[in-house]
């Protein structure tokens, strides 16, 4: 697959957040207040109200999301990426704010929800590109990296995911304010990932 932008009019979101515009070729999302995805696991909850802005992604393909991390101040504030194969099959994946230090996460979802955490507070206020790619010898999985504009990649994550037909782009989620404002610069589609030990190349 070549390499290409995706016009943030291609997109459909999960649930509509409060507002959006656009902001030359980015996007600037205000998330409800309360909105996030998360189902049952140590909470007993489910939520499924988060915004997630999906279109097409073919199983040949990464996914790239890069995201203006300055708003992300208050607790479990969150953006990055959401892949999508059904309400109980997703995986988010991005930054989160957690007991005031920025996070590099994930979520992976398949019936029950479970959650890993690494700390980048050097990463705050950077522009950071989320990127998850089909693997596996079957396809049956993803790999989740993530960079900022000059630390190069970081592997986060190796998961599970379904070889069938999914959908994926940009995320935010706001569990505890209604003031979130997140601002996604690009949103674009391109080759998957050679290799596990192999850096995607950067375009």
């Amino acid at each position: 697959m070549q390499r290409r932008r995706v016009d943030w009019a291609a997109g459909r979101w999960t649930r509509e957040p409060a507002t959006t515009r656009l902001d030359g070729d980015g996007l600037v999302v205000v998330a409800s207040e309360g909105s996030d995805f998360w189902r049952t696991t140590h909470y007993g909850f489910v939520h499924d109200d988060g915004h997630a802005l999906l279109g097409e992604w073919p199983t040949d393909a990464a996914v790239e999301v890069a995201v203006d991390t300055s708003s992300l101040t208050g607790l479990y504030d969150q953006a990055g990426l959401m892949l999508f194969a059904g309400d109980e099959q997703w995986v988010k994946a991005g930054l989160e704010m957690s007991d005031g230090v920025l996070h590099l996460g994930a979520v992976v979802t398949n019936g029950r929800s479970d959650w890993s955490l690494a700390p980048v507070p050097e990463w705050a206020g950077q522009l950071v590109t989320i990127r998850a790619s089909r693997s596996g010898v079957a396809g049956d999985a993803i790999t989740l990296r993530a960079r900022t504009e000059t630390s190069g990649w970081r592997t986060l994550r190796v998961a599970p995911f379904t070889t069938a037909a999914a959908s994926a782009g940009p995320m935010v989620c706001a569990p505890m304010r209604g003031d979130l404002a997140v601002r996604f610069t690009r949103w674009v589609l391109g080759p998957a990932d050679a290799d596990l030990h192999e850096d995607p190349v950067i375009a």
